[in-house]
């Protein structure tokens, strides 16, 4: 293992989970936890702050701020904490109660936003919050991970290699759509280096990223009220929308089996099953999905029964194993 002195220098690139087993699809999944941030989002927070340095953004008196709906958000106060910034992440009632307090314990600020833009929902509020924040101090930097190119970067340079190594006959890749940085980098990557990947772009019922109509998203990490200015469709072969409680079934399944994800894992198994079943049922395929994060900060939310009853109903996790070896 390598010795580290800041904790962006660790993030755990090469492993992937087999889920054959677990769910009987023709699927590895890359497990992107593995480091100080426990996310993927450790990758783009580095590059864009790298970025801003190199530019000459930052100084002593800067305070980074970025709307975040929780990871990209740990992975700024982890870098910020590291190299003396202040940091402000503006987030919403989604953000789980554990990244809050993850980002509070390594010093930054969190603003919480709860009232909706009435066309733009809470991340059209949030990113008001910014801009009037930037414009009433000039210490704010923001970063801005919505169109910031060196968001997508980070996966051209470093994600979208590393899946190209490991499976060299790649056929399709399953990408969740949150920001579209990772989408975006590993899209233009594979479209310049080997063109027969297919890359399917998995996002949440109720997202506008595609052009589909507004609705109630509870799950954070996938999905947008507002179009991502980083996107890039003409890179995107295919898009497959997966409801939320599908996404609760997919991460309890898994969660029976040993494998505690977030809900944006979920997502992203649940489309790849059923782009699969639709375009390459039957045959050999090599296929790769990324797992932007584990579960252990969705414990009071996806994985707390009372939660997922409220939002998607009684019977929503109905027939999954081992249900019925505590009943009486």
């Amino acid at each position: 293992m390598p010795i580290v002195s800041v904790p962006e220098q660790f993030n755990q690139e090469d492993l992937y989970l087999d889920l054959h087993a677990t769910m009987d699809l023709p699927v590895y999944l890359k497990c992107e936890g593995f480091n100080f941030a426990g996310s993927i989002k450790i990758k783009a927070a580095t590059e864009m702050v790298d970025a801003a340095e190199r530019e000459g953004l930052l100084d002593s008196d800067s305070i980074l701020i970025e709307s975040s709906s929780g990871n990209l958000g740990v992975a700024l106060s982890m870098i910020a904490a590291s190299r003396g910034y202040a940091f402000e992440c503006v987030t919403d009632a989604r953000c789980n109660l554990a990244t809050r307090l993850l980002m509070e314990a390594m010093g930054s600020r969190v603003k919480v936003i709860t009232e909706e833009d009435p066309e733009r929902g809470l991340l059209g509020a949030r990113l008001d919050y910014v801009a009037k924040q930037c414009e009433a101090d000039p210490r704010y930097v923001w970063l801005n991970q919505h169109a910031n190119p060196n968001n997508w970067k980070a996966h051209y340079r470093r994600t979208a290699p590393a899946i190209a190594d490991r499976f060299p006959g790649l056929d399709v890749l399953f990408i969740g759509a949150g920001t579209t940085g990772t989408l975006m980098g590993c899209a233009r990557y594979f479209r310049q280096t080997n063109p027969r990947v297919t890359v399917v772009a998995v996002d949440s019922v109720g997202s506008v990223t595609f052009g589909t109509p507004p609705g109630l998203r509870m799950i954070p990490g996938l999905g947008a009220g507002v179009r991502p200015q980083l996107l890039d469709e003409s890179f995107v072969d295919h898009v497959v929308h997966v409801p939320e409680a599908e996404t609760v079934r997919v991460c309890h399944r898994l969660a029976r089996t040993g494998f505690l994800f977030g809900g944006s894992t979920g997502t992203v198994i649940a489309g790849a099953s059923h782009w699969l079943a639709e375009h390459r049922s039957g045959g050999d395929v090599t296929a790769v999905a990324i797992a932007p994060d584990f579960g252990e900060r969705y414990l009071d939310t996806l994985y707390h029964s009372n939660w997922v009853r409220e939002f998607y109903g009684s019977d929503v996790l109905d027939g999954l194993a081992h249900d019925s070896q505590y009943t009486h």
